[in-house]
């Protein structure tokens, strides 16, 4: 027994390929313009951290944004997002959250870039009943666009 989901969203993460986007080779951090994504859709519990607070700064507003996302290994294993020989999630840190969607696909929230969320975060969550993995966290956060006071 391994569980399910609770109030299921649907995902749409921008993954980064790193074989095709070019990186600053100083900071090792894809460029703007050099950024390559695939996108692929996911079932996932959505918790909200906190969502455009208000944060001050010299160049004015930088509104903080943090969403955790679950999901469950079942729905990874099915669309091939599991590695086979490391059973390691194939959502990585630097991974971008495009939107939010329905399980109809109508979008719930979509996300802009500027500032975007990129995932942070990336971790198997719990064990279920048995020898089977069930959840895997992801945290979202924006990027700043300013010099924090």
């Amino acid at each position: 027994m391994r569980g399910r989901l609770l109030f299921p969203f649907v995902a749409e993460i921008a993954q980064l390929d790193r074989a095709e986007s070019r990186f600053d080779p100083d900071f090792k951090e894809p460029l703007p313009d050099g950024r390559v994504e695939q996108t692929i859709t996911i079932p996932c519990q959505v918790e909200v951290g906190e969502f455009e607070t208000l944060e001050e700064a010299f160049s004015g507003d930088l509104p903080k944004t943090a969403l955790t996302l679950v999901f469950h290994f079942r729905d990874l294993e099915r669309q091939g997002l599991v590695e086979p020989t490391t059973g390691d999630a194939k959502l990585r840190v630097g991974d971008r959250l495009a939107a939010l969607r329905d399980r109809a696909g109508n979008i719930v929230q979509a996300i802009q870039t500027p500032p975007g969320l990129f995932a942070i975060e990336v971790r198997p969550l719990t064990f279920g009943f048995g020898l089977a993995r069930n959840l895997l966290l992801a945290v979202f956060h924006d990027r700043e666009q300013g010099v924090r006071s």
